[in-house]
Parts: C-alpha cells; structure tokens; sequence
C-alpha cells in the first residue's frame, strides 16, 4: 500500500499548531511514526552486539573478531646485553678556565676597556676605578718606602759610630731592627698594591685586569657607576665574567643506580634540542660523593670540546650513556602497570587470549624497561591499551562470581515439597488459637 508522506507531514504541522498542551502534540506525532513502520514493515537498523570476553582460570578469552582485539597493540621481549640511559643534563662554563671579577675596592668606573664578546689576555685592563680607597693604600705603600729608606741611612750611621766604639752595642742592635721592620712593611704594601694592579705612584686609578685569556662572556658595569667590595661574593653579580668557551663542562643530574656506569674516563653522547639529529661526544671527569637531599640525585660532570663554538652555556641535553645488563629482556614502558608496590604486565598467550604477569624491574626508562624476573625473550606483551584489557579482566571476573538470589524475587525462591505428615503449628499460632478459645462469645 503506497504510503502518503505528504499527508502525513501535513498532519504533524496541524498537530503541532494545534491550540493544546505539547505532550499532545509529542504523542499524536509518536502515532504517526508507530503507523508508518506498520504500513512500510520498516525496522530500525540493529548492530549485532558483540559478546563479552570470558574468564578461563587466569586467562583472559576474546571471541573472534572481537573489535576490542584490534586496540590492544603487542610488542615482543626483547633479550639484550645493554640498555641506553638518558639523564638531563646542562652546559655550563668550564670553570677551570673561567674568571669572575669582583670589585676589591669601593670606586666609580671611570673608564671601560672590554665588552661582550671581546677576546682578551692575560693582565689586560679590562675597566679602570677611581678609588680613594685604593689611594689610601697607595700611599701606605709610599710611606712605607719613605721609612725604610730613612731606617736605612740611620743604620748606616750607627754601623760606621759602633765600628769607632762611639756608640754601644744597643743602639746598633736597635738601628738593625729597625731597619728591618722598615722592609718589612714596604714589602707588605707593595704586594698589596701590586695584587691590584697599582703600581709606586699614588693616582687612586684601580686597574680591574683579568688573570685568564679568554673571551668576555659577561659585563655588568658601565661608565660612571659606584661600586663597592660587599656587592661581591657568592649569589652576586660579577663585573666581568671571562672564560674559554672552546671547551665546556656538562652538568649531569643522574640516579642513585646509575652511578655505577658514570665513572670517570666514560664516555657518553649528548642530544641537544636545537641541533636535532647530532649528537656531540663527552667524556665524565668527576662523579659526586654524595645525593641530593631534594632530588635524591648526584652530581655527574662531564667535559666536552667546543672549538667549533656552537654550543652555548646554560643549553639543556639529554645525556646517554650504556648501561650494561646481565639478565633480562626490554618491553615498552607503557606495557607496564603498578598496583601497589607490584607491577604487571599482559601476556597474549595467543590470538585473542591474554593472562596477566607479576614482573620485576631493574630499570625504569621513559621509552623502554627493563624486565628481570616474569617475562621471557619473545613472549608478546601488550603495549597500547592495557588499562582496557585491565578493565575487562575485572568486568569478566565480576560476572564470573556466583550471584546470590534475591529474597524479595518469588519467581526463584525454590519450593519446598510438602510432606505427609500434619505440619505442627507455630508457637504464635497456637496461642492465638488458644486466646480464641478463651474468649467470651457474645
């Protein structure tokens, strides 16, 4: 029988513009539809609903074709002799070849000699100071010479009086004493002038020399500005930093099980972000004797040649170094769960069967574990998804479990088949029948 769609639209317009409440309006038009698939024999499309993985003893069993098969991605086991670390790392100045200088002197920076970039030498004036304090110094340097030279004089004249027998003994005695503690602050004052750079003359000019060659990597001064000896020291800025980048040391924060294979004269690569696909050579020339209260880590230094001078204090790498094993197989870390203290990975027995495994670690990495006791080379572990399979283990041990009958449900309460025997009658019964007995009857 052809079907008037037209009609029926018209109709559901006429229902729905009808002056009455809307559930009228939804159940005239939940008519309409039950009425066409009547006179069209039309169903709604049904997919076929999958049946559920079963429990059989610890394994875990998918129907065939199952769409949950095509998500639970496998990797095998994988024995091997060694695995790579990678630890975080960062570049930073050599410091054996490094200078930081600090103001010895209060002053105002009357001249600069260097800026950033510069390459200098040794003993080169790198900034000038007018520093009355270092005047003052000058000139205990100047005293002390004018002392000594007149001490000097006046031994000469007690030596030629006590040669005549003019003069005792004591007073030559006294004039050689004094003499000496004449040269001997001279020879004080000087060092201290000439540590600084000052020479006899009293000008108050400080000369901030660097004691390396190298290249000034660092500048925090400029002409004019006052500066002081307490604005030095540990957590500081200083006023120049001088250094040799053509070699750097590489700072390595590495765990306590990996100390082992960081010793000294090992060798190790390193990756850094922005030269992606390089890997630069260093070899560790100290490990620490002591872990990080904080990060429970230790202090790992490495050297690494720098003469193309591409790389750059301060970069971030990942260092790798070879770690050798004596027993074991690698899977993916993400194949690995921790309950508790315990972790587990799943085994695919064969195609759509899976049992779960107690494994033990001797190495957590970010891409691959490595597995000491549970797994064996060549065993299929799943790799993508196994919180899924985790799931549906609990959801087919749930319906696994026997249920218990519901009380209030008569349809499964079981009958218990009567006997022959006069069924003795309850205590409450009895005395209601009793109390019935007794009662007056009107």
């Amino acid at each position: 029988m052809p079907l008037n769609t037209h009609a029926i639209q018209e109709s559901l317009l006429a229902i729905w513009r009808a002056p009455v409440k809307r559930y009228s309006a939804i159940a005239g038009a939940a008519a309409l539809i039950a009425l066409y698939i009547n006179l069209t024999g039309q169903e709604p499309v049904s997919h076929p609903i999958a049946p559920p993985p079963i429990i059989q003893g610890e394994q875990l069993r998918f129907p065939a074709g199952h769409p949950q098969l095509a998500l639970l991605a496998t990797a095998p086991a994988v024995a091997a002799n060694s695995v790579a670390i990678e630890l975080p790392a960062r570049l930073v100045w050599n410091e054996e070849k490094t200078e930081r200088i600090y103001p010895a002197f209060a002053g105002r920076v009357v001249k600069l000699n260097a800026d950033v970039g510069q390459s200098v030498h040794a003993g080169q004036v790198l900034a000038t100071l007018a520093s009355p304090e270092f005047g003052a110094a000058q000139a205990d340097t100047a005293k002390a010479q004018a002392d000594a030279r007149f001490f000097e004089r006046t031994l000469q004249r007690q030596t030629e009086l006590f040669e005549a027998g003019i003069v005792s003994r004591k007073d030559f005695e006294q004039a050689q004493a004094d003499a000496q503690r004449a040269n001997a602050e001279v020879a004080r004052a000087q060092a201290r002038t000439q540590l600084y750079g000052g020479g006899n003359a009293v000008n108050q000019q400080l000369g901030m020399s660097a004691t390396v060659s190298g290249v000034v990597v660092e500048r925090n001064l400029s002409a004019g500005q006052e500066v002081r000896p307490d604005q030095g020291g540990p957590g500081s800025l200083p006023l120049f930093v001088v250094t040799d980048p053509r070699s750097l040391w590489v700072q390595i924060d590495a765990r306590e099980a990996d100390v082992a294979s960081l010793q000294p004269g090992t060798q190790i690569s390193l990756s850094l972000p922005n030269f992606p696909g390089q890997s630069f050579a260093a070899k560790i020339t100290a490990t620490g004797d002591f872990i990080d209260s904080n990060s429970r880590t230790v202090k790992v230094r490495a050297l690494i040649d720098n003469s193309q001078r591409m790389l750059k204090a301060e970069m971030l790498a990942s260092a790798k170094i070879e770690r050798q094993l004596t027993k074991g197989v690698l899977i993916p870390a993400s194949a690995v769960q921790l309950r508790g203290t315990q972790h587990w990975a799943y085994v695919q027995k064969e195609p759509g069967v899976f049992e779960p495994r107690k494994v033990s670690l001797g190495y957590e990495g970010l891409q691959q574990v490595l597995v000491t006791d549970g797994l064996k080379d060549g065993e299929l572990v799943v790799k993508e998804n196994s919180l899924l399979l985790a799931r549906e283990f609990r959801n087919a041990q749930e319906q696994a479990k026997p249920h218990t009958p519901d009380p209030l449900d008569s349809s499964k309460v079981p009958v218990t088949p009567k006997s022959n025997a006069p069924e003795a009658p309850s205590s409450a019964a009895a005395a209601t029948s009793s109390s019935n007995t007794m009662a007056p009857q009107k």
